[in-house]
């Protein structure tokens, strides 16, 4: 029952940031074990190289590989997620993702590009092996703004839809099975009594 977020903005600071930080709060909230990659932390040289033996891509994609959940969060640029996200996808197995769920995110500065996650994403995250791809969500510039002191703000409807999403991953993917939820606890050996 873990999900790893996937911040795959080039910056520190960004709006698809905040998006993944608001499912990571309320994944949290709900029991979920949150872990994070930020892809610009990683080194950019054994990015651009594919050096899979790098200490910090091999850490990145044995995270991938430990989570059962994945929330990929990107900025879409010229009608395409970034370039930093294409870089790490390029280099994980190409069955990463199997029997992993799969929520993507992205923003953008119009909603003329909210189809790069279906268009540009997606088709990158099945042929990953994604068991399941949600519906992604987008948000535009004005569905997460820049407050006076400096923080942002995610509108009401993003929120929701966010809501909606966490819900989704939490009950269909995180919660064990009906099989797995019904076994025994284990007992310890030293515990077991029997008659003859």
């Amino acid at each position: 029952m873990s999900a790893l977020l996937i911040a795959g903005s080039p910056s520190e600071r960004s709006r698809s940031a905040v998006l993944l930080d608001a499912v990571a709060q309320r994944l949290s909230v709900r029991g979920a074990l949150v872990d994070r990659i930020h892809i610009r932390d990683l080194s950019p040289q054994a990015l651009l190289l594919a050096d899979f033996g790098h200490p910090t891509v091999v850490s990145a994609i044995d995270q991938v590989a430990d989570a059962s959940v994945l929330v990929v969060a990107t900025p879409v640029y010229k009608a395409a997620y970034s370039g930093v996200l294409k870089v790490f996808l390029d280099l994980l197995p190409q069955t990463a993702l199997k029997g992993k769920t799969v929520l993507p995110l992205a923003t953008g500065g119009s909603p003329h590009h909210m189809l790069a996650l279906d268009y540009a994403l997606r088709p990158v995250l099945q042929s990953l092996g994604a068991k399941s791809i949600l519906p992604g969500i987008y948000a535009t510039d004005a569905q997460v703004t820049l407050t006076p002191e400096g923080t942002y703000h995610v509108q009401a409807d993003i929120a929701a839809r966010l809501d909606d999403a966490v819900n989704v991953l939490v009950t269909e993917t995180l919660r064990p099975s009906p099989a797995q939820a019904t076994r025994f606890a284990p007992v310890n050996f030293a515990d077991v009594r029997c008659s003859v």
